[in-house]
């Protein structure tokens, strides 16, 4: 493993209840881009192998001088509280993993006190919400910060990295926060004219790849902003503290006076060749590509459904967008189940982003098996992208479905596929 850690993954997640279609309807299209870049984090995460995820959420059952874990077997929650009683999450808890951390923290002199009877809480839900429906399905260990100092929370994610190098199996840790509260004085928690002073550091922390200008952000600073994300953060810094780095802020938005943002911070990719290698769609997953492409897709088709119009790429395009690829375009709803893909094997057009925009088009209108996409529609549907590689002869034993496509042709060479 190329970081040496089972932490294959860490991120930032946030946890608005709004997100979540069953609850925000129409809403949701103020938190879209929250939405995609969730989706982006969930292919990674799948793209790192991770078996377990490891969430840590503000809004557990809190205990003082403890942190807190969900017992199981199984771990269920809802979103009943939030008018959406028909959305819900399950998964089976990891608890060879959580026992291991009980274990290490134990020696570290913190006790972490497993909670029976609760379902669990939204800043767990939302972002399990999100990760289920993009397709990563496995074991979950879920964990309430405390009261302690901010040492104790950097040193217990500390716990954590150990307990998961001693399970040894590819583990990804999500800290659920929320950033400021009072960025518009219609926000929840009103208003504070400085609250955005917090979002702004953290945010450009991130993107420098500085996590200690977080965990030393001015104190009052915080308190100002009104956050409910600082703790869950400095358990991720202690858990990623001497893994290799690889920063990215996916998105920041504040629609509604509260500051949400998704970002990476450690991810580490399976060995090529490996059982758990993720498959290979020609793109760089590191790159921020991933969120690129499918929101290309998502535009030419929200454009071409409400307008009737077919939109122009950039004319400045650079990178893979720029070049010559065929693709193939998926749309999905947020439930997970197909509602067209539509897609080219050799490239017809003279840049992806042409080849992409065509295809997402044809991809939501032409699709034999499904209706042409509706405008009621438009709000529940992610998209997905993949690039062709320049195909390539091959023999039966050179090829691995977990990361070619097979192009089957007839003998006379007119019909493919």
């Amino acid at each position: 493993m190329s970081n040496a850690s089972a932490i294959v993954f860490a991120g930032i997640a946030p946890h608005p209840p709004i997100m979540v279609p069953e609850v925000g309807g129409a809403a949701i299209a103020e938190v879209r881009g929250s939405i995609d870049a969730m989706a982006e984090m969930t292919q990674r995460i799948i793209a790192s192998g991770a078996e377990t995820i490891v969430l840590i959420s503000p809004h557990a059952p809190l205990e003082p001088y403890a942190f807190v874990a969900y017992q199981g077997p199984q771990l269920y929650g809802d979103f009943a509280n939030f008018r959406g009683a028909t959305a819900a999450v399950n998964a089976q808890l990891d608890e060879e993993l959580l026992d291991a951390i009980a274990r290490m923290t134990a020696k570290h002199n913190y006790e972490v006190v497993r909670i029976e009877g609760y379902n669990l809480d939204h800043g767990t839900a939302v972002p399990l919400y999100f990760l289920q429906c993009n397709g990563w399905h496995g074991r979950v260990v879920a964990l309430g910060y405390s009261f302690l100092s901010n040492e104790d929370h950097l040193r217990f994610g500390n716990s954590i990295r150990e307990a998961a190098d001693a399970v040894g199996r590819r583990i990804a840790f999500i800290a659920s926060g929320d950033l400021s509260h009072r960025l518009k004085p219609e926000a929840p928690a009103g208003y504070n004219p400085d609250a955005h002073l917090f979002d702004e550091e953290v945010v450009t922390a991130l993107r420098e790849g500085a996590p200690e200008r977080v965990i030393n952000i001015d104190q009052n600073l915080r308190n100002r902003a009104g956050e409910c994300g600082y703790r869950s953060m400095l358990v991720a810094f202690g858990v990623t503290e001497g893994l290799p780095p690889a920063p990215e802020v996916l998105h920041y938005e504040a629609p509604f006076g509260v500051g949400y943002l998704v970002a990476q911070l450690v991810l580490s990719l399976p060995p090529a060749g490996s059982a758990d290698a993720a498959a290979d769609t020609g793109i760089d997953i590191q790159t921020g590509t991933g969120t690129e492409l499918p929101s290309l897709a998502r535009q030419a088709v929200e454009t071409f459904v409400e307008e009737g119009k077919i939109i122009e790429p950039a004319k400045d395009l650079s990178g893979l967008l720029g070049q010559r690829f065929a693709c193939f375009v998926s749309i999905k709803t947020l439930s997970g189940d197909l509602r067209g893909c539509i897609g080219t094997i050799e490239p017809a057009k003279h840049t992806l982003a042409d080849e992409l925009i065509t295809n997402a088009i044809s991809a939501a209108t032409r699709d034999p098996r499904f209706p042409p996409v509706a405008k009621t529609e438009l709000a529940d549907l992610k998209y997905s992208v993949d690039v062709m590689s320049v195909p390539e002869l091959t023999s039966m034993e050179g090829l691995d479905p977990l990361i070619y496509g097979v192009i089957v042709a007839e003998e006379g060479g007119t019909r493919r596929g």
